[in-house]
């Protein structure tokens, strides 16, 4: 998921600022789009950390597994971006599709469902790099010892409505069993949520405004056996 050449100075980046066209509604803009650029952005943030200034279109699109022209019509949905023949800068690609994507600060989220599966996502230190922090997890069980690395705090679930009103949370990661994840997916939208992560092996109802993400690894792992001969 996750070389640029036209805002290598101050003045080119002014000058991109200045020609940024407004941004359509967020409604407007397809999911799959919203998806690669979140590709793009990593492939950027690795090119940022080998000292790369810019990239071509081309070497971009090659990067992130797609063809140019679906690249650039892509970041058409934001305004106009690059020149022909020169490319793009990589920092001040990277700082808008990371404006574009509402990761200019740390977003918080909360994790519901803290066993196994949740358990191994609160490890994972990643988060924060990509522009997220979780800021709580919340079980029907706290008493279940738990790996002491885990620095984030782990509430009972009876606490999970009012954190997220007060916090202001809008994106969850759902890790719970499938017999209850509707039900508690429920009580997140009525608190506030507005997205969900859904690592439950369940479909979940919402109403249209909400956004919900699935990840069921045993359908993925049964896609992927179709290829295995």
């Amino acid at each position: 998921m996750p070389v640029l050449a036209l805002f290598g100075s101050y003045g080119y980046l002014r000058a991109f600022l200045v020609r940024f066209h407004k941004p359509m509604h967020k409604s407007d803009i397809p999911r799959k789009t919203i998806y690669r650029l979140s590709i793009y952005n990593r492939v950027l943030q690795r090119l940022r950390e080998t000292g790369a200034q810019t990239v071509s279109s081309e070497a971009l699109a090659t990067a992130a597994g797609v063809k140019s022209t679906q690249l650039r019509k892509d970041l058409t949905y934001f305004g106009q971006w690059g020149t022909r023949g020169l490319g793009y800068n990589v920092e001040a690609l990277a700082k808008a599709i990371t404006g574009v994507l509402g990761m200019a600060k740390l977003q918080p989220v909360i994790l519901v469902g803290a066993g196994q599966l949740g358990t191994a996502l609160l490890r994972y230190g990643g988060f924060a790099k990509e522009g997220f922090e979780v800021v709580a997890a919340f079980d029907a069980d706290i008493e279940t010892r738990r790996p002491r690395d885990i620095k984030v705090p782990i509430l009972h679930s009876s606490k999970m409505t009012d954190f997220i009103r007060e916090r202001g949370v809008k994106l969850a990661i759902l890790t719970v069993p499938g017999s209850v994840a509707q039900q508690v997916a429920n009580e997140l939208i009525a608190a506030g949520v507005q997205a969900i992560l859904n690592f439950a092996p369940a479909v979940l109802h919402v109403p249209e405004r909400i956004v919900v993400n699935n990840v069921d690894l045993a359908i993925e792992l049964e896609n992927l056996s179709y290829f295995v001969k």
